[in-house]
């Protein structure tokens, strides 16, 4: 079978390979791959890698594709199903032509949907689902009118969909963007407000009547607007982040009580988490919303052909760190 894998940590080692074809645990379902979408976690696996790796990694944390074989314990999945997915970090990736993924974390695709607007979408639709509903504690049934949320890196992959959920739940969305593209772009997601994250973000967004907001997710670097998180955090918010802190410190939160909290979307699947069926229901309820409107697709970047040139040149897109919504590479 076809597979796409990296042998060290530059994306000039991506080569094909032809793997055996895997075979179904008893959860698994088997996925003929018919769209991937390139994330950061793909970047950020591959500069992990050592020299020491056996055999080629397979990357792909996004998937869209047909149910060819299930194992002995599915009863969500059928063969002929099309279904789309994150998939496992401890598992090989969608970059193949045949994929094992868990049925607890898939979901049936959409239906009115097309395979590149779907496939854009889990991954970040899963890690913006856990940041609101159970990093943040949000609940999109109750009245959140006067809670605030600010989103940094608001036009990014996960800050797409944040922004649309958070506006969804009825919270007041404040996103970071920068020029006219993706300021429009934010604020036809639902953000309220948008702010410069190139400029002062206090003054920013205390000129807009907020001297505190309840919430604030951090999605890009940081460190450089660490202070300016400090300050704006009401006391007893809650921060919440999918990035790492190097210099900056959580103490500087105490004083004000404030929670903080990380979110990795492959931590139920890593440690069979037995709420990890929540995902595939997140899943679903994004087909739905993708279906009837209510979830606008943020793809942005289409490649036709699954071969090494694409992969790369999608990887190449998000790897300048530059991206507004999502990349995706079809067969």
């Amino acid at each position: 079978m076809q597979t796409f894998g990296v042998t060290d940590n530059s994306i000039n080692s991506l080569a094909e390979f032809d793997e055996a074809m895997p075979v179904c645990e008893p959860h698994d379902i088997l996925v003929e791959v018919q769209g991937i979408s390139v994330n950061p976690v793909d970047i950020a696996t591959r500069k992990k890698l050592t020299d020491s790796i056996n055999g080629p990694k397979i990357l792909g944390y996004d998937g869209y594709g047909k149910v060819t074989d299930v194992g002995s314990k599915v009863t969500k999945f059928s063969k002929g199903d099309i279904v789309f997915y994150a998939g496992d970090y401890t598992r090989d990736g969608s970059y193949q032509e045949y994929e094992l993924v868990d049925e607890r974390i898939a979901a049936l695709a959409p239906e009115k949907t097309d395979l590149a607007h779907s496939v854009a979408m889990p991954l970040v639709t899963l890690t913006a689902s856990e940041l609101l509903y159970e990093k943040l504690n949000v609940d999109p049934e109750a009245d959140n009118h006067d809670k605030t949320v600010l989103i940094i890196n608001g036009a990014g992959g996960v800050g797409s969909i944040m922004t649309q959920l958070a506006h969804l739940a009825g919270l007041t969305v404040i996103s970071t963007a920068s020029g006219s593209e993706k300021i429009k772009w934010v604020k036809d997601l639902g953000a309220d407000y948008t702010v410069d994250h190139h400029q002062d973000l206090i003054k920013q967004v205390q000129d807009l009547g907020f001297e505190t907001v309840d919430y604030i997710v951090g999605l890009s670097d940081n460190d450089p607007h660490w202070s300016e998180i400090v300050e704006l955090i009401k006391p007893f918010g809650i921060f919440a982040t999918i990035t790492n802190l190097n210099e900056s410190k959580v103490v500087d939160l105490k004083q004000k009580s404030v929670d903080f909290k990380w979110e990795w979307m492959f931590t139920k699947a890593k440690y069979n988490m037995p709420d990890m069926t929540s995902q595939g229901e997140y899943l679903a309820k994004l087909a739905k919303g993708l279906d009837d409107g209510t979830i606008k697709s943020t793809l942005t970047k289409e490649f036709k052909g699954f071969n090494i040139q694409n992969i790369k040149e999608a990887t190449n897109l998000v790897e300048a760190g530059h991206m507004m919504g999502k990349v995706v590479v079809l067969k």
